[in-house]
């Protein structure tokens, strides 16, 4: 027993040295087996470089060299990702304002396909009214849910709405990730749909309409 428990004793010793204590800080990087990506050999920021005529590491791309992707098809227009457009950011160029109106043509195909999206995203947490009641505050998942019909909700603009959906506000997480461009702005517009479903009268219906109804 007393010989276990001496090679035990020596076993913990050298992985104590070997390893350090857990929870230490240190500058020196740790013991790895197979080293991580994060520490290849690589060039610091604003450190002498030799290489470089300017004798730093860091360079400044050349004159008129702007970023390169491939353009998003967004309602049968070719956007760039990195335009300071209203349709990729909700807000009017060069502002912080939000842009009061969906930039992409309101159909019946993009109403739908803002459907498909809104089940799908929405739903589990707004409901499929939009009240708030989704399946996380049945179950206690969420304490608390915007009910998109709220006054407040209603009267933001579309581009502001665009922004909470690409990049979250307050326990709502973001969803650009998830969600391409153009279907955020279709679900958009289904919100406004949802709305105005509550919020529309007789009166706004054309009289055809008006007269097939009960």
């Amino acid at each position: 027993m007393r010989y276990f428990l001496l090679i035990f004793g020596v076993l913990v010793v050298l992985v104590v040295l070997i390893a350090g204590r857990r929870g230490d800080l240190t500058r020196n990087r740790p013991l790895q087996i197979f080293p991580d990506m994060k520490r290849q050999l690589k060039l610091r920021p604003q450190t002498a470089n030799s290489f470089f005529v300017s004798g730093l590491s860091s360079q400044l791309p050349p004159p008129g060299t702007i970023a390169r992707s491939e353009p998003l098809n967004v309602g049968g227009q070719a956007v760039y990702p990195f335009e300071d457009l209203p349709v990729n950011t909700g807000r009017n160029p060069g502002t912080t304002n939000f842009v009061e109106l969906n930039p992409l043509p309101v159909t019946a195909q993009l109403l739908e396909r803002g459907q498909q999206r809104y089940g799908i995203y929405c739903t589990p947490c707004h409901g499929a009214t939009g009240e708030g009641k989704g399946i996380t505050q049945k179950i206690g998942a969420m304490a608390v849910v915007a009910n998109l019909h709220d006054k407040r909700i209603v009267e933001l603009p579309d581009g502001d709405l665009f922004n909470t959906i690409s990049h979250g506000k307050n326990l709502m997480g973001a969803y650009a990730p998830q969600i391409a461009l153009e279907d955020r702005w279709a679900v958009v517009a289904y919100l406004r749909a949802l709305q105005l479903s509550r919020l529309g009268a007789v009166d706004d219906l054309s009289p055809e309409v008006r007269a097939t109804l009960k």
